[in-house]
């Protein structure tokens, strides 16, 4: 029987929404938050998705008092820390506790290339430094370095790292995760691969933190449903509909244009603006509307309807 972890489920790596200026969009944070909620999610800002990377201390802040100011009750917050430098990424961890964030998440900076040690060593000193429980987050898309199983399994002893968020596109690795941490009660395994969500949710995964949700997160809301009771078949439908939509903002783009276009196709549904921190670039108009056309498309020949927010 699957384990019911503490940390578990879905957990949707919000887009950093922006007004005209570069500042968050607050009235566009509610919207998103208010969607992710209603279907059983729960927020992870300032990742990879939000551009974090772009943002100043300023905006961050800012995400992390709107965040708390509007969580449902009872729902946890997760936040991302990640930063080339340590002492700013434990100074806003410190933030985050203080202002009722749950779970801080943290990749390793990019830029050094890093002994194994080393590695070991910067996670072991953020969790023993900051005041929230942790997670580790594994993104060789970005940072360049993928994190050893064993030296992970090391680490997850460690009493203030609960659980890893692993977006490393790997089978061997993700079925290597699984049976080492499925029945792990203290420490949880969440998916940041799209296309093997419901592949890892039957095989032991305890979470999935799936960027469309941000525009769709029924869709994993049900399929985490449809594992729970082992009703593959459905969880397999959904999973085709996740990729199909993947495929639309996502196929042929690089990490960045792939995040545009994904607000490209929420400003369609009503739940923010365009605008990306730079050095990122929002979608063409003719882009946009080729998006749309796509999107609208799939979702005839699949009697799937776009969430219109107003």
């Amino acid at each position: 029987m699957k384990l019911k972890k503490k940390y578990n489920g879905l957990v949707v790596p919000s887009i950093t929404p922006l007004t005209d200026n570069y500042k968050l969009d607050h009235e566009a944070v509610e919207k998103i938050f208010d969607s992710i909620f209603n279907y059983g999610g729960v927020p992870f800002i300032l990742g990879t998705t939000g551009e974090s990377a772009s943002l100043s201390n300023e905006l961050k802040l800012d995400f992390i008092k709107c965040a708390v100011s509007i969580r449902q009750p009872g729902r946890l917050l997760y936040a991302g820390i990640s930063s080339n430098c340590l002492a700013d990424s434990i100074d806003l961890a410190k933030r985050c506790a203080d202002e009722g964030i749950d779970v801080a998440v943290a990749h390793l900076p990019a830029y050094f290339t890093l002994t194994e040690y080393e590695i070991k060593t910067y996670f072991e000193t953020l969790a023993n430094e900051i005041p929230i429980p942790l997670i580790v987050y594994n993104i060789p898309a970005t940072t360049n370095v993928s994190i050893n199983l064993n030296l992970l399994d090391e680490l997850s002893h460690h009493e203030n790292i609960v659980g890893t968020k692993d977006s490393e596109r790997n089978h061997e690795r993700l079925k290597d995760s699984l049976k080492l941490w499925a029945h792990r009660q203290d420490f949880s395994h969440f998916l940041g691969w799209g296309a093997q969500s419901a592949h890892a949710l039957f095989t032991g995964s305890d979470g999935l933190v799936p960027s469309t949700g941000n525009l769709f997160p029924d869709i994993y809301y049900k399929m985490i449903v449809a594992a729970d009771n082992n009703d593959e078949a459905a969880a397999l439908q959904l999973q085709r509909h996740s990729n199909l939509i993947g495929d639309i903002y996502q196929g042929k783009r690089l990490l960045g244009e792939s995040l545009a276009a994904l607000k490209s196709l929420m400003q369609s549904a009503g739940l923010c603006r365009t605008y990306m921190m730079a050095p990122l670039l929002q979608v063409t108009e003719a882009e946009a509307e080729d998006l749309q056309r796509k999107l609208q498309r799939m979702l005839n020949v699949e009697n799937l309807s776009l969430p219109i927010y107003q």
